[in-house]
Formats: structure tokens, sequence, C-alpha cells
């Protein structure tokens, strides 16, 4: 298991590399001239000059790339364009309500989605089943845009139930935390609560026509354990894979939610980020998500030997 950690840990730079290679191109590779979009139309041409050297494009792109590279390895992201902090301080304050916002998806996906997966291969071709399809393909179809929309229109606007905006922290309290994250939850949720239910269904029917399946339930073993002893605990491996994937569908949604909600997360940073023309903020908080991602799919590789013992590494 160690020497498999290693390996894969070892495999993780050449991506870490080539992400940070893009990263810092976004400088180089983005239409127009960043020093003249930062400055604006009015800027004169010594303005511009001295954005150019603040932003290190007067130099050599190996030479700036080398030097960029050997700060982030310190963990120094650069300093924002126009809040002149620190890029890992600005991460750092945006850090909580995005995770939040991530968890509380997450496991309200894997409580809805894993179950209507088992239960719609129980029922094949039954209304249940349809029901669940037809619940999948609204959730692949409709943006998310529009779902946070609607959910704060009816039960933040007219029914005046929930926050319609912003972030409590979970330090002042659990209930005003969760009332601030519950309808961008569910709206973040949508689309990762259809991914789950279809691969668990997928997966369930496969399973469920093995014949230790056919043998324990004639050997009288009831339903319940058949669905969800035997069958998903063979079922786990799969949707793992795509829960693990989804985490991605999380790091790109969160940047819609969080615009539509207004929670001061990474995502509404990144927006911001984007629209003042920060490249060294956008660098650095892509870089950070592609770090997670890689390590979240470093765990649910390691996950796989205590979901299935016979997965040896």
């Amino acid at each position: 298991m160690l020497a498999f950690i290693i390996r894969r840990l070892l495999a993780t730079v050449p991506v870490i590399c080539f992400v940070a290679l893009f990263v810092f191109s976004l400088l180089y590779i983005a239409p127009g001239d960043p020093a003249a979009i930062i400055a604006g139309d009015q800027a004169s041409p010594a303005d511009i000059e001295r954005i150019r050297a603040s932003l290190g494009l007067d130099r050599p792109y190996v030479v700036r790339f080398a030097e960029w590279s050997f700060k982030v390895a310190q963990g120094d992201l650069g300093t924002s364009i126009f809040t002149s902090k620190p890029v890992t301080e600005l991460i750092g304050q945006r850090l909580e309500p995005t995770l939040s916002l991530m968890l509380l998806t997450l496991v309200l996906s894997v409580v809805i989605a894993i179950p209507m997966g088992v239960v719609a291969a129980w029922k094949v071709s039954s209304w249940v089943d349809r029901a669940v399809m037809a619940f999948a393909v609204f959730g692949f179809s409709i943006p998310v845009f529009v779902v946070g929309y609607l959910l704060a229109w009816v039960f933040a606007l007219k029914l005046d139930w929930l926050p319609v905006q912003g972030y409590t922290p979970l330090a002042q309290g659990f209930v005003p935390w969760l009332k601030n994250l519950i309808l961008p939850s569910i709206t973040l949720a949508l689309v990762y609560i259809a991914l789950i239910a279809r691969i668990t269904r997928a997966t369930m029917l496969e399973i469920l026509d093995q014949d230790y399946v056919r043998t324990a339930r004639a050997k009288g073993v009831s339903q319940r354990e058949v669905l969800f002893l035997h069958s998903l605990k063979n079922a786990a491996v799969p949707v793992i894979t795509i829960v693990g994937i989804g985490v991605a569908l999380l790091i790109g949604g969160a940047v819609v939610t969080e615009s539509v909600f207004a929670i001061p997360g990474l995502g509404r940073l990144t927006v911001d980020a984007i629209l003042q023309r920060d490249y060294p903020v956008i660098q650095g908080v892509v870089l950070v998500c592609s770090l997670v991602y890689v390590l979240v799919n470093l765990l649910i590789d390691l996950s796989y030997t205590i979901v299935d013992p016979r997965i040896r590494y």
C-alpha cells in the first residue's frame, strides 16, 4: 500500500507540472495585451509599460516561469493586482464557504442518489424506475443558474423560509450556516444526484443478475440485505469512481452557484478576478482547485481497498 501511495504521488508530479505550466501561460494565451486590458482605455503608454513590468511581461517567458514556479513551491502564489494582498490570503478567506458548499452538496447527493439508483434497479421497468430516469434527464437538462434562481424565488422571496443570499460561518451556529447553504447545495446537487443515480442503477442491474444474488434469494435472504449488503457493496467501486469524478462538477458548478446566491467563496473570487483581469488570483485559484482534484482522485483510488478487499496494490 505504501509503495502504491508513493507511486501515485510521483505520478501526480507531471500532471501538476503541466497544470502549473498552463496556469502560468494564462497571461500569454489570453487575447490581447494583458497589461493594456488591466490598465484600461484611458491609460497612457507609460502606465501600460509600468503594468507590464510589474507582471514580468517584459522578461523572457522561461525566466518568468522559473521564478513563478520557485515561489509557488514555497507557497507564494503572488499578489493581487487590484487589492495588493497575497493570493494565498485571499484564497484562505474564501475557502470555508466553498468547502462548506461542496461538502454539504456531496452529502446530499450521496444520501439521495444511491438509494434512488438502488430502488430504480430493483424496480426496473416499473413506474419507479421511469420516474428516477426522468428525474436524471431533468437534472442534466436544466442549467444550474436556472434552478438556483427558481429555488431562490420560491423559497426565499415568495415563502420567505430561507435567506436569499449570503453566507454564515459555521462558527456562528450550525442552523444559520445550514439555512444559508441549503438552497445553494440543492441547486448544485441536482446534476450530481442525476449522475450518481444513473451510474448506481446501471451497476446494480449488472450485479442483481449475478448467480450469487440469485443464490442469496433462494436461501431466503431478505430483499433489503440482498440490495444493500450483497449487491450495493459489490457495486461500490464504480459508484465511488463517479463520485470522485463528479468533484470536477462541484468545482465548476460552485462558480455559478456562488454567483447566484452571492456566496463569498472561491467561485465568486474567480468570477471577480476574471472580470478585473486579476491574473495572479486567477492563476492561484485554478492551481489550488487542480491540486484538490488530483488529491481527491488519489483518495478515491485508496478507498477501493476498503470497499473491495480483493483489490490489492
